[in-house]
């Protein structure tokens, strides 16, 4: 999960023992029925591709709840929808199929979840039938599966930034997750 560069950063700010309590501790191959029923519920996302030489692009998927949905412990699956024709993301997946998948929930319980994977492109998959609109299905075979620290979301529809939010002179509130039993032991302190 982590390369060089990770572990450079990591040895630098102290938190290399944590990373790997994360990876430990919340990383996963296969689609909980957790990590499903999350996915289910959100209407939109963030895919992250590259193309062949690694050149990045990210773009919005959106749909009706439900869209993108976890078909097997070792499947996601999501409609392509009509676009503006650039093919980006989906052209991009065709050369490179490492992608990763970015799902949040804003709001009074922020939470996201990242899933980072191999897809595919798929035409005339008979799925498609039952989901209006689509033109293609994209199919995500998971590499890692696991939530990531909600903290720094907005609350968009009370138009507030996260209470964790850096600011001027306020001392930084800290996560409750880094004072729980499994993590506490190996929590770095905090730099500025």
């Amino acid at each position: 999960m982590y390369h060089q560069g990770n572990r450079d950063l990591q040895d630098a700010f102290g938190s290399r023992a944590l990373a790997d309590r994360l990876q430990q501790v919340t990383r996963h191959e296969a689609f909980t029925p957790a990590d499903a029923a999350f996915i289910a519920a959100q209407s939109f996302f963030f895919l992250a591709t590259a193309d062949r030489e690694g050149r990045p692009d990210c773009s919005f998927k959106g749909g009706p709840p439900g869209f993108a949905q976890v078909t097997a412990p070792d499947e996601l699956i999501f409609p392509d929808y009509d676009g503006n024709g650039m093919f980006k993301s989906l052209g991009n997946i065709v050369a490179n199929p490492h992608v990763g998948l970015l799902f949040i929930a804003m709001g009074e319980k922020p939470a996201r979840i990242r899933v980072n994977g191999v897809a595919q492109v798929l035409t005339g998959d008979p799925r498609m039938a039952d989901m209006p609109g689509a033109q293609l299905l994209v199919r995500v075979t998971p590499t890692d599966i696991f939530p990531n620290c909600p903290r720094y979301i907005p609350d968009l529809s009370a138009g507030a930034a996260s209470s964790y939010t850096p600011a001027e002179g306020e001392a930084p509130l800290e996560p409750a997750w880094k004072t729980f039993p499994v993590f506490a032991d190996v929590v770095p302190p905090r730099r500025r």
